[in-house]
């Protein structure tokens, strides 16, 4: 079978692998509920393809991501819903929609201004969709935010609604005062009998997930890094003890802190 560059041929092979009778068995036992969590793990590799700066395999991990899409257009198609095309064209009136000030007559002339008048558009079509009336699928000022979102997202995502409509801190500062407060709360839950101290653990969370907001990071990629740097450390370690004729479960933990710090300090110190 010769590769093509033309979107047509990918739809096509979809469509055979969902043939009764001729198609793929595997292909054709799926649903959109058992195919959602292979388009999560597509999305998370594209994520961390661009992490390691490594556009090669970027370019395959996007490839993965649009079968998905494709995937569930074609189940979608068969139950006489929407078929990709539609999907295509739902996407692009969006774009031309959220973008008056590249297809119209509105001025953005930064990326903050941008933001703003993708909300206020966002906002609008809700509304829209709501009714006059405003209706029950209005919902509240949180309403929108996916549960299926991993829990670090979903807090970032309920903080912003939360802080659109002013319930949000005014200084950087006080959310600091607010995870310490947090990690107070944990240390008296650990000397309090009958206290839920892993309770508390995801209040210390959700604030730190504030702060990365405030500072204007991503708390998905910041945990990302800070996993990549803990297994490269790691590795160190085990290098290391590797080097004495050691294994990790043969070293004491003073020993591996003390690589762990020399890691630590080569990282400081040294290229990356």
């Amino acid at each position: 079978m010769t590769p093509s560059r033309d979107i047509r041929r990918l739809i096509e092979i979809m469509a055979a692998l969902r043939t009764p009778g001729s198609g793929c068995p595997w292909d054709l036992a799926q649903t959109f509920s058992t195919i959602a969590p292979y388009t999560l793990e597509e999305a998370y590799e594209v994520a961390d393809a661009i992490a390691r700066d490594d556009l090669a395999d970027l370019k395959d991990e996007l490839g993965d991501l649009l079968l998905q899409v494709v995937f569930h257009a074609r189940m979608a198609q068969e139950q006489g819903a929407f078929d990709f095309g539609d999907v295509v064209a739902a996407i692009t009136a969006k774009l031309i929609r959220r973008h008056p000030h590249v297809f119209g007559g509105e001025r953005s002339p930064t990326p903050q201004a941008v933001e703003g008048l993708w909300e206020r558009i966002k906002a609008e079509e809700k509304q829209a969709t709501a009714g006059p009336s405003g209706g029950a699928s209005a919902g509240g000022a949180l309403a929108g935010v996916p549960v299926a979102l991993p829990a670090l997202t979903r807090a970032l995502k309920l903080q912003a609604k939360a802080g659109e409509v002013g319930f949000d801190w005014n200084d950087v500062r006080a959310v600091l005062m607010k995870i310490r407060e947090e990690a107070d709360e944990i240390e008296a839950a650990l000397g309090a009998k009958g206290s839920d101290a892993a309770a508390e653990v995801g209040d210390l969370l959700f604030a730190a997930v504030n702060l990365a907001r405030h500072l204007r990071a991503d708390p998905e990629a910041l945990l990302r890094q800070t996993n990549r740097k803990f297994e490269r450390r790691f590795a160190a370690i085990e290098r290391a003890l590797a080097a004495r004729g050691k294994s990790p479960h043969e070293a004491t933990l003073a020993e591996m802190d003390a690589l762990w710090e020399e890691a630590k300090a080569g990282e400081q110190t040294g290229p990356e």
